[in-house]
């Protein structure tokens, strides 16, 4: 049973405003790992001596978007390719963030079908930003960040993975 948010004693968030609030501090997250107004299209890595180095790759960038990859050089067994792999945006104008695609290759068409449901649809991206707040937090908390963070050498890129995958 579906409660009327008019009658809660407390300010009701909806899921559009509860999206664009995710939006905001995964942008804020993605900030305190990489300068995204100054990094260049390009491969780079983090290492804090984990054994586990992040990689991040600036795919294009616009007057005011950033697209990039987030990933592990972990290969998922399945299909060769990074996994966690996260295809970002990041707004610089708006300072918001969004995942596009937690899966290499994988569009949201390709997991909800050609014509989700609006409902269906904003479940899909409140899963995957809430995904990528949690990592990105995580890998603040184990030390990724801006100070970290370098360009790779053409042997430190994963092979399989080229600019153009999405």
């Amino acid at each position: 049973m579906r409660q009327n948010r008019a009658n809660l004693p407390y300010p009701a968030l909806g899921r559009f405003a509860w999206l664009m609030g995710l939006y905001g501090e995964n942008y804020e997250r993605l900030l305190r790992l990489a300068d995204l107004r100054a990094m260049a299209p390009g491969h780079y890595l983090s290492s804090v001596g984990d054994g586990l180095d992040l990689h991040l790759e600036v795919l294009e960038r616009h007057a005011h978007t950033v697209e990039l990859r987030l990933s592990y050089a972990i290969l998922d067994p399945l299909t060769g390719r990074p996994d966690p792999s996260a295809v970002l945006r990041a707004y610089t104008d708006s300072r918001q963030a969004e995942a596009l695609t937690c899966h290499i290759g994988r569009h949201w068409q390709d997991v909800l079908g050609l014509r989700p449901s609006p409902r269906v649809m904003m479940g899909h991206r409140l899963r995957m930003n809430g995904f990528l707040g949690k990592w990105l937090g995580y890998l603040e908390g184990l030390g990724h960040g801006r100070g970290t963070l370098r360009s790779a050498r053409e042997d430190e890129r994963p092979q399989n993975l080229s600019m153009t995958d999405a």
